[in-house]
């Protein structure tokens, strides 16, 4: 899954993605989704992470996703 399949269904995605990443905010989305660097470091800045970590674990979310959605 890239950033293009992820925000093309954005509510489902946005429920999966605060299940992994329980700090995001609603009211943000509208100003992230359209920008995956601004929401990398949104993801951060709410996960306590440096913005190495929030891309490294948002990559990884990516391609669990995608793997998730081959096998299924």
């Amino acid at each position: 899954m890239n950033w293009t399949d992820l925000t093309q269904n954005w509510a489902e995605s946005y429920r999966a993605l605060c299940t992994e990443f329980p700090g995001l905010e609603p009211s943000a989305m509208p100003f992230l989704k359209a920008d995956k660097d601004r929401f990398e470091s949104y993801l951060a800045a709410t996960n306590d992470m440096s913005l190495q970590e929030a891309q490294d674990a948002f990559d990884t979310y990516l391609n669990t996703q995608a793997k998730a959605r081959h096998t299924a």
